[in-house]
């Protein structure tokens, strides 16, 4: 199965029912910090991430800053979402030019955990973008990226090159990528219980009945 074909698979698992999957098959740390909010809630994302490191350095050229940051641009991996730990809180990193880059070379969305900027141009070209806010400041003459395609850390979540993101309006979890396809199997069938439980919950039967026979609640 393609990437592209596992990302729609995801995307369409909303991030509860993955979150139940992934707690009963006994993992942990998988669910990113809830200050981490998506411009577009009502826009569910999946893919596989492309992972960047950066640093602040107040004493950065602001030519060399440019050149790195178009540099990692042009790195960027069509089917993947960009996934950025800047380790910084003071500028934004993701804008409209940077945004628009990224959606022509075929990126799902960007996961930022700090700022971002140009917030209207990124509604209006419907690039999903998490991050924990906006500032109009940028990166220039302030921070470099340190490294790229390695593992970061979200909150407790450490996320490796290649593994999953799935977003929606109720968060962001990381889905390992050795375990995405039995995650998704076990999804769809969690979602089609769910449907039975919902179904006769409308029918009038009492809760704990529905959750005895179905095993779900």
């Amino acid at each position: 199965m393609s990437t592209d074909d596992i990302s729609a698979r995801l995307e369409n698992c909303y991030t509860g029912v993955v979150h139940d999957v992934m707690r009963a098959m006994g993992l942990r740390d998988f669910t990113l910090p809830v200050e981490l909010r998506p411009l577009m809630p009502e826009q569910a994302m999946a893919g596989p991430a492309f992972t960047i490191e950066g640093r602040v350095d107040r004493n950065a050229d602001p030519h060399e800053t440019l050149l790195a940051w178009t540099g990692l641009l042009s790195k960027a991996k069509p089917g993947h979402i960009w996934v950025s730990q800047p380790n910084d809180r003071v500028v934004a990193h993701m804008g409209e030019l940077s945004a628009e880059t990224l959606k022509n070379k075929g990126l799902r969305g960007c996961v930022a955990d700090g700022y971002v900027r140009d917030v209207n141009f990124l509604l209006g070209m419907r690039f999903q973008t998490w991050s924990r806010g906006y500032t109009p400041r940028d990166i220039v003459g302030y921070w470099l990226p340190r490294a790229l395609d390695v593992d970061i850390k979200i909150g407790d979540v450490v996320i490796a090159p290649g593994d999953y993101m799935v977003g929606d309006r109720d968060g962001l979890i990381r889905v390992p990528m050795d375990r995405v396809m039995d995650i998704i199997d076990a999804a769809e069938v969690a979602i089609s219980t769910e449907n039975q439980v919902r179904s006769a919950i409308l029918s009038g039967v009492d809760p704990q009945e529905a959750y005895l026979k179905h095993g779900k609640f």
